[in-house]
């Protein structure tokens, strides 16, 4: 059984790992080459695992079995056959599935971590319907981060309470305005309520609106398709609604931006798990999903991420034009030294400093439209 290739065979993606065993890399491996394509990690099938099978459907390590056999950690690339997957039938879903499955629960694989994924020109992609590019020329913000406004509270508002901060930031001044994940459909503003303020409230006006439609798989695809019948322009979903989700609501090719929130994804992309994907591959996967924004993360507020990754990420995001959100803590004093650090290709979404202006929320978006208009000015 050929497993070991010293370069990727054609027509395969590959997966960079990292990888801890008690036993060796090279079982670390196998198990994995094996386990997540044709059969069962350690027991072989000789009558049904014919040479002819695993050569066009197992899963290739790529590199040496003598160098693996006498590491117990490190970092290894395995190629994976795209022909495995129906990429327009299974999806990101199944993907996610190949690339993070069995080897959980193989005892002699301590770490597993998916750090990269290469498509290898073979992985259909989907573009976003603004991206950063049309968001831009949409709002006509050029040349200064663009500004997002997050409604508060979260969850409680009547329609009365809800038309209102709207407005407030609407006039104040939002590029992008954004509902809260935990917003659903409650019966005391639902979805069809919220839709018809905004549309009466934005009008013509040139804001992106991200509706909150997250739920179940089926109705996540009910409330896009909702939304976009009700002429509004953007929907909110959280990675816990489905990470294929995102690809199987652009599939629809509705007129609205995605915006991907990343709330929860620790749970499953945190640096101490034994097992994760890393943040950013699950970004390129939703770049590769037509998201057209994405909260990739935060720098110098309560959520405080390694300056030099970050930029790496919003740098990947830009190149797949996604516009790179930065979320948790940002405000008018934040955005010139953010900026400074990062360029203007992001998205300054803000919550809190909207709302906690003394002078309300008008005022407060108006601050931090002030701030945002002030860096095209130093740049």
């Amino acid at each position: 059984m050929k497993l070991y290739y010293n370069e990727v065979p054609s027509g395969h993606y590959t997966a960079t790992f990292y990888i801890e065993s008690s036993t060796t890399l090279a079982d670390a491996c196998e198990g994995i080459a094996i386990g997540q394509t044709i059969g069962n990690p350690t027991v072989r099938i000789p009558k049904w695992e014919t040479e002819d099978l695993v050569a066009k459907y197992s899963a290739k390590i790529i590199g040496t079995k003598e160098d693996l056999k006498t590491k117990t950690a490190g970092t290894v690339v395995i190629a994976f056959p795209s022909e495995n997957i129906n990429w327009d039938k299974d999806g990101f879903s199944h993907l996610l599935c190949v690339l993070l499955g069995g080897q959980c629960d193989i005892d002699t694989i301590t770490k597993c971590h998916v750090l990269d994924i290469d498509d290898c020109g073979l992985i259909p992609k989907l573009a976003p319907k603004f991206g950063l590019s049309g968001i831009r020329e949409f709002t006509g913000q050029y040349n200064k981060p663009l500004l997002g406004c997050i409604l508060k509270p979260k969850i409680g508002l009547n329609p009365t309470d809800y038309a209102s901060i709207v407005k407030e930031m609407v006039g104040g001044g939002a590029d992008i305005i954004k509902e809260d994940e935990i917003l659903g459909s409650p019966l005391f503003c639902s979805l069809e309520d919220r839709l018809e303020i905004v549309r009466s409230v934005i009008g013509d006006k040139k804001i992106i609106y991200l509706t909150a439609i997250n739920g179940d798989a089926d109705t996540v695809l009910e409330k896009a398709h909702t939304v976009s019948a009700a002429g509004i322009n953007g929907v909110h979903v959280n990675v816990w609604s489905g990470l294929g989700t995102y690809r199987a609501v652009r599939k629809q090719n509705l007129p609205v931006a995605i915006h991907y929130q990343k709330s929860g994804d620790k749970a499953f992309t945190h640096e101490g798990n034994a097992f994760r994907f890393s943040w950013y591959a699950l970004c390129k996967l939703a770049a590769w999903s037509g998201v057209d924004t994405i909260h990739a993360g935060m720098w110098g507020s309560y959520l405080s991420d390694d300056p030099v990754e970050l930029k790496i990420l919003m740098d990947m995001l830009t190149s797949h034009n996604v516009v790179p959100a930065l979320s948790c803590g940002m405000n008018a004093t934040l955005i010139p030294k953010v900026t400074e650090k990062f360029g203007v290709d992001y998205l300054a979404n803000v919550g809190s400093a909207c709302h906690s202006h003394p002078d309300g929320v008008y005022e407060g978006v108006k601050k931090l439209r002030d701030a945002i208009d002030a860096t095209s000015n130093n740049t």
